[in-house]
């Protein structure tokens, strides 16, 4: 068997040279047709690493981490990508630490990490070192005890009953409970430019070059749009989604996840599938996506590796072969803390 799954990796990077070559050609009408806007400049073969403050260190803390940026920058990272950095929810919380993705205050910094004065420290330190730090974004939902679900229980989706309750996500598959968030109701346009102050604060006043934005197919790709506009006049951002839906890309986000590849590379990994499975989807997210957009390649990210298992459990003796593989296709390649 693990001949076999070299064999089988061997015989899709000797493919590909020739369907790789194909991918500079233009896209189809209907990924021309998406304005994508100017990328920054430092985002051109960049490689993106993302950040778990709480865990990173034995301290947990925004200057524990610091320390780390030297090596991670001798190591060829450009971007950092810090998970969700504000207060945690207490309301309806799951366990004792609660979600990052719980969120009470979109402009305050949680405690167990440090201070604001902290955080501009190390955003300062990260453009020091010659990196960028782009910030993960919550737009989709709130914890229950969020300031807004007082003052602006219109702002927030309600059930049969009329009530506000915990968000249910469609995963495609099954319906999962987030009993610990309430979801935002972007039909009331009062909550737009609220949101969008919110997410000005942190590239005006902390510095930040982006954001990470949260389950962002959720979200109404107009506003999205309107917050890059808004953003953009502060100073150009950086902005990715965690979507792979390329209608994102049209005026709002620099790149989305490139979920296809994986899902197409994880069959290869267990004999489901070869070299001309990998050679079809890339020929055809060419002609998806445009021409001058993103897609983040990886074989695993926090959520992969919380609900589907470690690389070494979801590739196999081969893990390190796929992570190179992924690495080295077109896109801009993610390196999750921990998994150098």
């Amino acid at each position: 068997m693990h001949r076999q799954r070299i064999f089988t990796l061997w015989m899709a990077t000797a493919a590909l040279a020739q369907p790789l070559t194909a991918l500079a050609a233009p896209g189809a009408e209907a990924a021309d047709a998406l304005r994508s806007l100017p990328h920054v400049e430092w985002s051109a073969s960049a490689t993106i690493y993302e950040v778990n403050i709480r865990q990173y260190t034995p301290e947990g803390t925004f200057a524990a981490f610091e320390k780390h940026l030297p090596r991670l920058r001798q190591m060829g990272v450009e971007i950092l990508w810090l998970m969700p950095v504000q207060p945690i929810g207490a309301v309806n919380r799951k366990g004792p630490l609660g979600s990052y993705y719980s969120i009470r205050d979109y402009t305050a910094i949680n405690p167990e990490f440090g201070t604001l004065a902290d955080f501009r420290h190390l955003v300062q330190a990260t453009h020091a070192a010659g990196m960028h730090l782009i910030l993960d974004w919550v737009a989709n939902h709130t914890a229950f005890d969020h300031p807004w679900v007082r003052a602006h229980p219109d702002w927030y989706q309600k059930n049969a009953r009329g009530e506000i309750g915990g968000y249910e996500y469609d995963n495609g598959t099954e319906i999962e409970h987030w009993s610990d968030v309430v979801g935002l109701d972007y039909r009331q346009r009062g909550l737009w430019p609220a949101m969008i102050e919110a997410m000005e604060f942190w590239v005006r006043d902390m510095d930040v070059d982006g954001f990470r934005c949260d389950v962002a197919m959720r979200v109404p790709t107009p506003f999205w749009q309107a917050a890059r506009a808004a953003l953009d006049r502060i100073k150009p951002v950086f902005m990715l989604a965690e979507a792979e839906d390329p209608g994102l890309h049209d005026r709002a986000f620099d790149m989305t996840y490139d979920w296809g590849l994986d899902r197409v590379l994880l069959r290869i990994a267990k004999g489901n599938g070869d070299a001309r499975d990998l050679a079809a989807y890339l020929a055809d997210r060419r002609r998806r996506y445009p021409a001058d957009g993103y897609l983040m390649t990886f074989t695993t990210n926090h959520d992969q590796n919380s609900w589907n298992g470690s690389d070494t459990e979801r590739y196999g003796d081969a893990f390190k072969a796929f992570a190179v593989l992924a690495a080295t296709l077109p896109g801009m390649p993610l390196i999750y803390g921990g998994q150098e």
